[in-house]
């Protein structure tokens, strides 16, 4: 049954691939290199989701491969989580110039993709990176320095965890007590517990 469950999202995926590849509509389309699609377990119990592709991204189509990826790997491994046997996606698609912020009009024309993709995958857990997309998944809760760190309810079924995005990491190096870092090794550990009691549960 697994393996079916497995193979009908891996199928579902493949067929909106082509779609989101010929994507036109934002002018984000005009400056990509290439669309970021998202790769991973299609029938993982965690997706990581950050805010849109950056410029090695852009020109590998794959997300979180840059300095900030090395870094997401690097966290994810701190806890022995396979990079492999999770989802990774981002609000966007497509690179927004200059690595900034995407828009609301850009996030919108996006966001039934990503909808697209959750469904199919159905994860137990969605775990966002930084604030752009955890203020876009659940706008009532506290920015991501407050946010951080505990679990929400998100649409009555999947659990969503907050954590700060590696960028941000790489922008604040120091390992102290209280840093974004030492922070972000305490929720990876949350998520890290999440999964093996999950995982206990399911087996059960």
């Amino acid at each position: 049954m697994q393996d079916a469950q497995q193979s009908a999202a891996q199928v579902s995926l493949d067929a909106l691939r082509p779609r989101v590849l010929s994507c036109t509509q934002c002018p984000l389309a005009e400056t990509r290199s290439n669309v970021v699609f998202g790769e991973g377990n299609p029938d993982a119990d965690v997706l990581l989701i950050g805010e849109g592709p950056g410029e090695v991204e852009d020109q590998t189509g794959r997300p979180f491969v840059g300095p900030a990826g090395q870094k997401l790997d690097d966290v994810l491994a701190s806890v022995n989580i396979a990079r492999e046997t999770v989802y990774i996606g981002n609000i966007v698609k497509c690179r927004p110039p200059g690595n900034r912020v995407p828009n609301r009009a850009e996030m919108e024309a996006c966001f039934p993709y990503l909808e697209s993709q959750i469904a199919f995958i159905k994860p137990a857990l969605i775990v966002t990176l930084g604030n752009t997309s955890t203020q876009w998944l659940m706008p009532d809760i506290p920015g991501i320095t407050k946010s951080h760190g505990s679990f929400y309810s998100w649409r009555g079924g999947i659990l969503l965890f907050p954590m700060f995005h590696p960028s941000y990491l790489l922008r604040n190096p120091s390992r102290e007590k209280g840093s974004p870092k030492y922070l972000t090794w305490l929720d990876i550990q949350k998520v890290s517990k999440w999964i093996d009691e999950y995982r206990r549960a399911k087996d059960a």
